[in-house]
């Protein structure tokens, strides 16, 4: 087992039941899902691009990333139906308590001026949204084999039903938000 899913089983859970004075343990909010997801928009013109940014993300997320395509057509992006425009990962179980692990302690802590994760990202219904401006803080990116920064969109999903109760429940299992 990992470190954040004994973290959760035996400090938050039982932290968030007292809190929020659940009746019953399937009451307390989980992390269903992370969902990591980079848009390239440069991608339309080299095919490569989708190429080496599926690499970076299968490094940084531990599993391999898949290509999204383009829904529909837009002339002014001179952008066709089914292009490759970005690359996304879910991670669920073991890699997804590993990757919140990697980011809270390690790649978070490397953002030049960290002060925090602004608390603004919730949905309203227990999801937290945030994005990354560069993927060179997660340390599995060499900087010399990168060809162009580029950040990323982190959604952490949860079982809460209010956003108090997903924000408490990221900073329990060790989320810097900003005070």
């Amino acid at each position: 087992m990992s470190r954040m899913r004994d973290l959760y089983t035996q400090e938050v859970a039982p932290a968030l039941m007292s809190k929020f004075a659940y009746k019953s343990p399937m009451q307390i909010p989980k992390l269903n899902k992370i969902v990591i997801n980079v848009g390239a928009g440069d991608a339309k013109d080299n095919a490569k691009v989708i190429d080496s940014i599926i690499d970076e993300i299968t490094l940084i997320s531990g599993q391999k990333a898949v290509p999204t395509y383009a829904r529909k057509s837009v002339a002014n992006f001179k952008l066709r139906e089914g292009v490759k425009i970005g690359v996304k990962v879910t991670l669920r179980g073991e890699k997804m308590y590993e990757f919140m692990d990697r980011l809270f302690t390690f790649a978070l802590p490397r953002v030049r001026d960290f002060k925090g994760i602004n608390g603004n990202g919730f949905d309203g219904h227990g999801n937290f949204s945030m994005g990354l401006r560069e993927q060179l803080i997660f340390p599995e990116i060499e900087y010399d084999k990168v060809d162009k920064i580029r950040g990323m969109d982190i959604t952490f999903v949860t079982t809460a039903t209010t956003d108090e109760e997903a924000k408490e429940l990221l900073t329990l299992m060790g989320a810097p938000f900003a005070k």
